[in-house]
């Protein structure tokens, strides 16, 4: 009887423990917020663990002076509770499909709340074990296989969610094992004692990941910004320089430079909120030819990159030639009458035995000088079987 005290001592005092632990979590997270108000997915982890914490508490009490009524409210909050931590993880990764774990998750609960309104509590709790079994399952299967980060992070993630859905799925095998259909109080076995322990320590882990989570986007935006064009939200010189300045460019790689033309006399003829307008109009252009293979920068001014991968050179210059026509279609509304403005192109290749981006730029810069001094509004690919003083150039 003593030793049966005592375990009812420790069981209680694992619930208490984790009722502290979340609330502290949940704490941390509330601030974490306040002062990161864009970091949504940590308001919701806040009230995923804040719901859980009143699950814990309602359930020690459950436990002392169980009632059908508390019992239904104690399994809500469970789902509710690693249904918010799942929503929290959508956010994250950016899944936006939020049906795949709301719905299926409020049938499970109005199949727990028929259960249990009819008796069978035992059954409400199978029901609800499976169902936070599956969300946390749903969890680590997204971290593993959306996150695309720091995968270190993120697959100690996947192993803690892992492990606690075992936990709870342990919990609901028992009942189902020993047809526990009907309880009438709390369930009290060793995987219930298991799932305690386990769930405590998962969840503080998980609570701690959470704030590296957090620390890693702050990161990863902070590295997105300082590489972003304002203006135009194209990559900038600084990006081009950290993802292809040690590129070595083969044969199948090439740069094309464009230079708006006249764009001097826009700014000052038409004001530079125009000129601004004419810039993103561009960005805009541009940017329906980036794909994979092909990233588009801005370095500056009236400037931009193209880094074009694993295409022909007349592939190349067919999709140089194509943005500089549709640009020159883009008609911008002003005070003084419709806008109409045009773009020259420059594009150099890399070289069988590889070369470097500056020996590209230049030739694409060369290519560009070339396609102005021939009137503009054209592009022009640089032969490297030319001579430098007499290039022997095509234009659009």
């Amino acid at each position: 009887m003593k030793r049966l005290s005592l375990l009812m001592v420790d069981y209680s005092s694992l619930l208490l423990a984790a009722a502290l632990s979340g609330t502290c979590l949940s704490i941390t997270m509330f601030a974490i917020w306040f002062s990161a108000p864009q970091a949504r997915f940590v308001l919701t982890v806040a009230c995923g663990i804040l719901v859980l914490v009143a699950h814990v508490v309602l359930f020690w009490h459950y436990a002392r002076h169980p009632s059908p009524w508390l019992c239904q409210i104690v399994l809500a909050l469970l789902s509710l509770g690693f249904l918010t931590l799942c929503l929290s993880a959508m956010q994250y990764l950016g899944v936006r499909d939020y049906r795949r774990a709301i719905l299926p998750t409020v049938a499970a609960m109005a199949v727990c709340a028929g259960a249990t309104s009819l008796g069978l509590d035992g059954v409400g709790f199978i029901v609800t074990y499976a169902t936070v079994t599956a969300l946390l399952s749903l969890i680590g299967v997204m971290f593993w296989i959306k996150g695309g980060h720091d995968r270190r992070i993120l697959l100690v993630v996947s192993f803690l969610s892992g492990v606690c859905a075992l936990s709870f799925g342990l919990c609901g095998a028992v009942l189902l094992v020993e047809g526990q259909w009907v309880l009438g109080v709390a369930p009290d076995n060793w995987a219930e004692r298991l799932n305690s322990a386990v769930a405590v320590a998962c969840m503080t882990g998980l609570g701690a990941l959470t704030l590296s989570l957090h620390h890693l986007q702050a990161q990863i935006e902070l590295k997105a910004e300082t590489m972003t064009d304002p203006l135009t939200g194209l990559m900038n010189r600084r990006a081009l320089t950290a993802f292809y300045g040690e590129q070595v460019f083969g044969p199948f790689m090439s740069v094309a430079m464009f230079d708006l033309d006249h764009f001097k006399k826009t700014n000052d003829v038409f004001g530079h909120p125009v000129g601004d307008q004419v810039l993103r109009r561009f960005a805009a252009v541009i940017r329906k030819y980036s794909r994979t293979g092909v990233d588009a920068f801005r370095l500056g001014g009236e400037e931009f990159v193209l880094v074009m991968s694993r295409m022909t050179e007349e592939k190349a210059y067919d999709i140089a030639s194509k943005i500089s026509v549709a640009f020159g279609t883009e008609v911008v509304a002003t005070q003084l009458g419709p806008l109409r403005s045009t773009v020259s192109g420059g594009i150099g290749f890399g070289a069988t035995d590889g070369t470097s981006l500056d020996n590209v730029l230049a030739e694409a810069d060369a290519a560009l000088y070339a396609a102005k001094r021939a009137g503009r509004n054209r592009v022009v690919a640089h032969n490297k079987a030319s001579k430098a003083d007499a290039p022997a150039l095509r234009s659009a």
